[in-house]
């Protein structure tokens, strides 16, 4: 079978899965789990030997005419480099994991077979997006991959939050999206083709007509779908979806294909000296902000959340160095130590019974009760710390060693100012990425105070999930000289400077957010005062639940343990002794949603009720005024039908004597005359 023939099986496969899933998934639940697992799984398998036969040398093209369009065409067609053969292996095996760690998460959910055919055709469309050479065809799996995000993150629609999630997550996502085709139009205009080869050429010929307008506008629906500022509030709310949605949101679909759209189309970012400042900036932004919102959180998933922002902002980095191979490299190992910390956050959160870290503080015991998840979250977080020689440190440093070489000027493509703001932000994101990672660890494995609730074993597939991604997540970084060709033969080693920079940085975050945690653990011992008590009623009440109904019951019970579904009032968190005042800032994302409401929601509804009250109050009186007249006339003439025959023809008699006498009136006055 041909390389090409494999590469249309890939998404074709879960796509199939999908519509089985969803034709058969109710009548005949048993089918529902292999038709779930067996297309991804098989996927996967494609996937790895397209990628073992690209082997980094010269991209895959194949195309055929989808429809004469009398203007730019649009092809069906293939454009399979090396990024894309990696990035689509990822795609898939974490796909894989998600699905067969959902038939244990989710056993007992009545809504399990639809669950699982949306994410097959999410996995499709993230499939597609990948492999995709026609700008056209690769919007058809972008916007699949929306309105799948919205049914996924609302699974647990009874709950209030989760349906604002989904609505929030598909409003804010399509706010992008409308700016992105716009400039996919103008760009097809421009290149004459949608094909990205095309396209590229036409870039490199320097026939592209104009460049920033382009870029910028491709920009806006990269921010909505990547959740890059200021576009970047959907994801956190989208933690009210089950906990592997999120793990295939934040890993290897969605987020991912903002970024990959960028290093796809590189040169034609590059070709703006503009873009690549607004993408730096919006990357440097993006990075410190959510790494300070990170260290605030409460809910250990909203903690991840605002940890993807910010890791996806190093991507953007990366790409505003001009540096695509880094942001790939990082994009591919962030995947899989960020798939294990959403997967091993639903172990926690099932075996705590909350969500919420401040009520994890006060357990017990609790890392005895999860081993697996205890360990194989301690190697994601130092990985998502950068700590050597997890995979996060090697390709972190890649960023950070291609916004040096650009700082110093060694870069044709990107300016040294985008450089050095990609450089300094990313070190500063680097301390704080470890302080909110160590918080993290701290007050969920080393809690004090009464023992952990029984809440049942977890299922074995949930636990063998987790060992699976963190082999990727040990071993991925030691591949660097191995994956070269697949990179366009870039070098990732990382550099001596930044890599001490780096590493330095996050061993100080990690120490001051552990010095503060111990200074609070020292102050009871010496005073004898134990933590206040805080967070009871945020523990589910259902301990021998599934952990997908544990999850639900912890996401709505969480505000109103608290009053906030972000926060908690813990005065022993290091994360509120280490913001200090501004903590109250950082929890509720610097009120970036209070601002979008003041100045776009609430002139938009009170817009709405202007036009129906002028609907109702104005039209309507027109309309109604036009009608009754006729319905007056028509009173009228009711009244005069009484069923009554002698008076119908007095009526007719009289009515007769008078036409009579108007005859003859008429006929005298014109004999008259």
């Amino acid at each position: 079978m041909t390389t090409t023939t494999l590469a249309v099986l890939v998404p074709l496969l879960p796509f199939l899965g999908a519509a089985a899933g969803l034709l058969l998934g109710r009548t005949t639940p048993g089918l529902a789990r292999p038709l779930a697992i067996l297309p991804t799984l098989g996927s996967a398998a494609l996937a790895i030997t397209v990628a073992v036969r690209q082997g980094g040398g010269h991209a895959i093209d194949a195309a055929t005419r989808l429809t004469p369009t009398g203007s730019v065409p649009i092809d069906l067609s293939l454009h399979i480099d090396g990024f894309a053969a990696l990035v689509a292996v990822l795609v898939v095996i974490v796909a894989g994991c998600v699905q067969i760690y959902s038939t244990g998460y989710l056993r007992d959910d009545p809504r399990y077979p639809s669950y699982a055919a949306i994410v097959s055709l999410f996995t499709a469309a993230m499939l597609l997006v990948v492999y995709s050479g026609d700008l056209m065809v690769l919007l058809v799996g972008w916007e699949v991959m929306g309105i799948c995000s919205y049914f996924l993150v609302g699974h647990y629609w009874e709950t209030p939050e989760a349906r604002a999630a989904s609505l929030k997550a598909f409003l804010v996502t399509k706010l992008g999206d409308v700016p992105f085709l716009i400039g996919l139009f103008a760009l097809a205009t421009d290149a004459g083709t949608f094909r990205i080869t095309g396209i590229l050429q036409t870039v490199n010929d320097g026939a592209l007509h104009h460049p920033t307008l382009v870029a910028l506008l491709l920009l806006a629906g990269v921010a909505g779908k990547s959740a890059q500022f200021p576009l970047h509030t959907w994801l956190p709310d989208a933690m009210a979806g089950p906990t592997p949605v999120s793990a295939l949101i934040h890993a290897a679909t969605m987020v991912a294909a903002g970024i990959y759209f960028v290093a796809r189309l590189l040169p034609v970012f590059a070709a703006s000296t503009a873009a690549m400042i607004v993408l730096a900036v919006m990357a440097a932004v993006t990075m410190i902000g959510s790494a300070l919102a990170a260290l605030a959180q409460d809910d250990i998933k909203r903690v991840l959340a605002y940890s993807t922002i910010g890791q996806l902002g190093y991507m953007s980095g990366a790409l505003a160095v001009g540096d695509r191979g880094a942001a790939v490299f990082h994009l591919l190992s962030h995947g899989a130590f960020k798939a294990l910390l959403f997967l091993g956050a639903g172990v926690i959160i099932h075996a705590a019974g909350t969500n919420s870290l401040a009520a994890m503080s006060r357990m017990d015991q609790l890392a005895k009760r999860v081993p697996d998840a205890f360990w194989t979250m301690t190697i994601a977080l130092l990985a998502l710390a950068a700590i050597p020689p997890f995979a996060g440190f090697f390709s972190k440093e890649s960023v950070l060693g291609a916004a040096e070489h650009t700082a110093l000027g060694d870069s044709a493509i990107a300016p040294a100012g985008a450089g050095w703001t990609v450089l300094v932000s990313g070190l500063v994101t680097a301390l704080l990425t470890a302080a909110y990672a160590t918080r993290l660890w701290l007050l969920a494995f080393r809690g004090k105070g009464a023992e952990a609730p029984a809440h049942g074993k977890q299922p074995l597939v949930m636990n063998a999930v987790l060992w699976v991604l963190a082999i990727p997540t040990i071993g991925f970084g030691l591949t660097t000289g191995v994956i070269t060709d697949w990179f366009d033969g870039n070098d990732l080693t990382p550099a001596l400077t930044t890599s001490v920079l780096g590493t330095g940085v996050a061993v100080v975050g990690g120490l001051m957010t552990y010095g503060t945690w111990r200074a609070v653990q020292y102050r009871e011992a010496v005073t004898g005062a134990a933590l206040p008590p805080l967070g009871t009623a945020a523990v589910t009440a259902h301990p021998d639940a599934d952990p997908a109904t544990v999850e639900a019951e912890a996401i709505a019970t969480h505000t109103a343990a608290y009053g906030n579904i972000a926060s908690a009032p813990d005065p022993a968190d290091p994360g509120r002794l280490l913001l200090g005042p501004l903590h109250r800032h950082a929890a509720s994302g610097f009120h970036l949603d209070a601002l979008y409401s003041a100045l776009f929601v609430r002139p938009v509804v009170a817009a709405a009720e202007l036009v129906r009250f002028l609907d109702r109050e104005v039209i309507d009186t027109y309309v109604r005024g036009a009608s009754a007249g006729p319905r007056w006339l028509g009173a009228a003439v009711r009244r005069a039908q009484t069923g009554n025959l002698q008076t119908y023809l007095s009526a007719l008699l009289a009515g007769s004597v008078v036409l009579a006498i108007a005859a003859v009136a008429l006929a005298n006055a014109y004999a008259g005359s």
